[in-house]
């Protein structure tokens, strides 16, 4: 599984710039057109045209497996507005650091994911959890980025995202089936694509401190005296060479075991901390 994610990374970042470039900008306009000509203009007909509905979808309207991400609805216009540039931005970013295809990828699996799922439990097809996976996905690109709540308090992408887990986890119990397990689709979606890298969300001092706290000491050993000769200090203390050039400080993966792989050294951290490709702009900063 793991050379089977490497290599999967790989692929992706050799095709980065193939696929639809932009991809959240034309779902963000076209759910705008059809809010706008569904609420505003009274016409539901290009509403009744795209949303999921299985019983159609089995007549042969299979275009509604891929248009019902345009279907988003509020009744509030402002909050539909804001919602949509924020869906956006969120996909830009992602995209930015991710490349065309692995984003495009992302938003496809779950997708198809949802359909397949609405195709064997029932319900209609909803790309609001998708969307909410996107904020997630950010939060674990960018955990120290930070959100204006009500526009005027900041705060760390991080701690919204454990906030959206625990909406997910709320709605698996207040959420009648199906739907209940729609949040679930969206994760698997998102664990499909992160991996391990889902504890970047977490704070770098948390993981730091949850790794002393579950060290195992190695049984029976005891405390010894060493003693150390003056005059060969120098030659005894003197630091093995490490067998590679550059180590990734998130993932451990080197220029010997992964030479495809690029390294960059990140100038905001404090002291000398060495990157990856595909970490040196998904990394908690050391302070």
């Amino acid at each position: 599984m793991k050379n089977l994610r490497k290599n999967f990374e790989l692929f992706c970042m050799k095709n980065r710039n193939k696929g639809i470039p932009n991809l959240m900008l034309y779902i963000s306009l076209g759910t705008a057109v059809v809010y706008v000509m569904s609420s505003m203009f009274g016409n539901t007909y290009l509403y009744g045209l795209l949303y999921f509905d299985r019983s159609l979808i089995l007549h042969g309207q299979i275009w509604r497996l891929f248009t019902y991400p345009l279907t988003y609805y509020n009744s509030n216009l402002l909050l539909t507005a804001i919602t949509l540039l924020c869906y956006y931005s969120l996909g830009r970013a992602m995209e930015n650091i991710w490349g065309t295809l692995r984003f495009n990828l992302f938003y496809l699996t779950g997708v198809v994911m949802m359909d397949i799922y609405c195709l064997l439990f029932g319900g209609q097809a909803s790309v609001y959890y998708l969307n909410m996976s996107l904020f997630l996905s950010y939060a674990t690109l960018y955990p120290d980025a930070h959100f204006l709540l009500f526009f005027i308090i900041p705060i760390k992408a991080w701690i919204f995202a454990l906030f959206d887990l625990v909406l997910v986890l709320l709605g698996l119990f207040t959420s009648p089936f199906p739907y209940n397990l729609f949040p679930v689709i969206s994760l698997a979606n998102y664990f499909l694509f992160f991996g391990k890298d889902v504890l970047n969300v977490i704070p770098v001092s948390w993981r730091a401190n949850a790794r002393r706290l579950f060290r195992k000491k190695p049984k029976g050993q005891k405390g010894r005296t060493i003693h150390f000769d003056a005059g060969s200090y120098e030659a005894s203390h003197a630091t093995p060479k490490a067998p590679y050039t550059h180590r990734c400080t998130v993932c451990g993966r080197t220029d010997v075991s992964n030479p495809e792989l690029e390294f960059r050294y990140c100038s905001r951290c404090k002291g000398y901390y060495c990157y990856c490709q595909d970490h040196i702009n998904n990394h908690s900063h050391i302070q």
